[in-house]
């Protein structure tokens, strides 16, 4: 049984950065807003890891419990060498977790585990821990306006930086809310695991510095059957990589096509 045993990331690397132009677009109905949540959980999961489906569970209830947070589920690839290659996992989720892992300087990846507001990270299926982590993070200081009309996703952000920080980087983020697995070989064989808000694409769209202004992607290049809702992070970034998220929206696809 693997356990929560920490992986050590095997070198230091850095994200690269895609900078997406704001496609402009004329004013267009509305169809829906966005909510904004005040802090953000990413777990990184697999489908091989034992110890995983708690936490699995745990990010169900953060969700269901609390609108204020924005709970993701990452799942990562790197467990796929035990007998079950992950039917939701990519690699740039891997990359991302080892990314924090850099930056943090502790190189410590592993499953399950929930990283809080870009910066803390807890074994995602200690409840307590993770309860604690949340409660300790500070005040976003990036309001996001995230809208789609029936032709464009918008995000309008304003407010400042964090201190000493000079860029931050707009993510897009498409999500699931929920799939169920039938788990065939592997720590989990014979399972079936139900998912909560699968992260099915992340991608850069901009870079903020501050202040106000409008971000805009085509929605036709962005809805993809099976995707219920999309996402919007404010996460400060340099050359070590992602570091504290900022700001963050959410808003369902639901409205015009």
């Amino acid at each position: 049984m693997m356990g929560y045993a920490l992986r050590t990331a095997t070198r230091g690397f850095r994200t690269g950065l895609i900078v997406v132009a704001g496609i402009a677009a004329a004013s267009l109905p509305v169809a829906s807003a966005g909510a904004q949540p005040k802090k953000v959980v990413e777990l990184f999961t697999s489908q091989g890891c034992s110890s995983c489906p708690p936490a699995d569970r745990l990010a169900e209830r953060l969700v269901s419990e609390d609108d204020q947070i924005l709970t993701v589920s990452l799942p990562v690839d790197y467990w796929d060498y035990l007998g079950w290659k992950d039917t939701l996992a990519s690699p740039d989720y891997s990359q991302r977790q080892r990314a924090y892992a850099a930056r943090r300087g502790d190189r410590s990846v592993y499953t399950p585990q929930m990283v809080i507001n870009g910066e803390e990270h807890v074994v995602g299926s200690r409840e307590r821990d993770v309860r604690a982590a949340l409660a300790r993070t500070a005040p976003f200081t990036a309001d996001v306006d995230l809208e789609i009309s029936d032709m464009v996703v918008k995000a309008t952000v304003d407010g400042a930086l964090p201190k000493g920080a000079r860029m931050a980087t707009v993510y897009f983020l498409r999500i699931q809310d929920e799939a169920t697995v039938d788990i065939g070989r592997g720590e989990n064989a014979g399972r079936k695991i139900k998912y909560t808000n699968v992260v099915r694409h992340l991608q850069p769209i901009g870079m903020w510095s501050g202040g106000k202004e409008t971000f805009r992607m085509p929605k036709s290049k962005l809805v993809v059957n099976g995707d219920a809702r999309c996402a919007i992070l404010i996460q400060v970034e340099d050359r070590d990589g992602p570091g504290v998220i900022i700001g963050a929206a959410v808003t369902d696809w639901h409205g015009g096509s």
